[in-house]
């Protein structure tokens, strides 16, 4: 059915449009943008007083699917991703077998067909994730991937991951990289700090992550070669990025919400579902991560929406699993905590989860044009809400922000011209 979206403000940074105007979406595609539209013989979509964007685009998310169904699937986290305005998810593929071969790859496209918005796979950059042999990237390549990550497991040895830039680069394939030194991280649970030690919880050191970040960077150089950099967390990290870049060096990087939103005081409550990885940081660390997305260091919000099961985050808290479930939740923590506080203008929140995620693994995402695939969502920018476990469209409800007050909820998703959330 033809859609046509009535009298909302358009927003799209990609095309520089910030208007109140009439979209009509026909055969999936967008037909017409203008001020003023009649089409009969098809569906009216009332946009008054809301805002329409380019769908959001997350580069980083774990599905769990095949292997731990039951705490995702690709259908049920598109319905998730979806309700939270995304029509491109990125799935990670440390999944059960690892999505290290063409076979994998197949298998997720061949689920991606029955959910409700775009869905694209990750591979992995070694076999198993382990961190020995090359993964066949070439094989890869031709069954679809749009870049490589052993996200969950870091690329500790620096001669493997010159190889593995190497070879990616001759396939024009990305890696996304997770920076984590596992001797600096063993056993840590917690953000390395005075509340660590009052907490009696073994702490996690910023330059964990800092180390690697500048490590990779250094690789980056030599090889004139393009990385980019997951869920970055500490303002170590950001400073080295941001004078990489100043510098020439070829970088991207992404941040998560609940880097943005939460810190470490969160732990004092011994609650689980603050249990991530990297750790929530410092008051310090959280303001460099909403300074690096003001000023442009960070170039993109992923969700890292990792679901897990009700028992695994019950177990007590040294055993617990890492991780927050964040496809639902992403944009509205954007409104409050960036647009609300003057970080960010709501364009520029929309550069940083739909075009320049889009961008960097060139995706055919990002904006709202002439005959483009109709992927679109609309938002009430004054709706308040708390967020409530029985809500979720996720099959896990492990979220770090439950009961928060949010501002700014999705009305309508529309991908390839068809609704997928209303």
């Amino acid at each position: 059915m033809n859609l046509l979206i009535k009298q909302g403000r358009v927003i799209d940074p990609q095309n520089k449009i910030d208007k109140i105007t009439d979209i009509f979406i026909s055969e999936g595609k967008v037909a017409q943008i203008k001020t003023k539209i009649n089409e009969s013989n098809c569906r009216i979509i009332d946009a008054r007083d809301k805002v329409v964007i380019p769908g959001l685009v997350d580069i980083h998310c774990h599905l769990r699917e095949p292997g731990r169904e039951d705490e995702e699937t690709v259908f049920t986290g598109a319905e998730a991703g979806a309700k939270g305005g995304f029509t491109t998810l990125c799935c990670m593929p440390n999944t059960n077998p690892v999505i290290d071969n063409q076979e994998v790859v197949k298998f997720i496209y061949s689920k991606g067909e029955k959910a409700k918005i775009n869905i694209y796979p990750f591979g992995a950059v070694s076999k198993k994730q382990e961190g020995l042999e090359l993964a066949e990237i070439g094989e890869l390549k031709k069954a679809g991937v749009i870049g490589l990550s052993d996200d969950g497991n870091p690329i500790s040895n620096a001669k493997f991951m010159r190889r593995a830039l190497e070879y990616t680069r001759m396939f024009g394939l990305l890696i996304s990289v997770h920076c984590e030194d596992k001797d600096l991280s063993k056993n840590g649970l917690m953000n390395e700090s005075f509340i660590s030690t009052e907490l009696g919880l073994a702490g996690v050191p910023n330059i964990a992550e800092s180390i690697m970040v500048g490590r990779d960077i250094q690789i980056a150089k030599f090889l004139a070669a393009h990385i980019h950099f997951a869920h970055i967390s500490t303002q170590e990290s950001v400073e080295l990025i941001r004078e990489a870049k100043r510098s020439g060096i070829n970088i991207t990087c992404e941040t998560a919400p609940h880097y943005f939103a939460l810190n470490e005081q969160c732990m004092k409550s011994f609650d689980t579902h603050f249990k991530i990885n990297p750790p929530l940081r410092s008051n310090n660390d959280v303001e460099a991560i909403k300074q690096g997305l003001k000023d442009g260091t960070i170039n993109a919000i992923a969700t890292d929406h990792a679901p897990h099961s009700q028992e695994e985050k019950e177990l007590p808290f040294d055993k617990a699993v890492f991780g927050t479930i964040g496809l639902e939740t992403a944009l509205a923590l954007g409104i409050t905590e960036l647009v609300e506080k003057n970080i960010l203008t709501l364009p520029q929140l929309i550069e940083k989860m739909s075009v320049n995620p889009a961008k960097i693994f060139n995706l055919p995402a990002g904006d709202i044009s002439i005959g483009s695939s109709a992927d679109l969502a609309i938002v009430d920018l004054d709706k308040e809400w708390v967020v409530k476990k029985e809500a979720f469209l996720s099959k896990s409800k492990n979220s770090a922000f439950l009961g928060r007050k949010l501002k700014g909820k999705v009305i309508v998703t529309i991908c390839n011209g068809r609704v997928a959330y209303d």
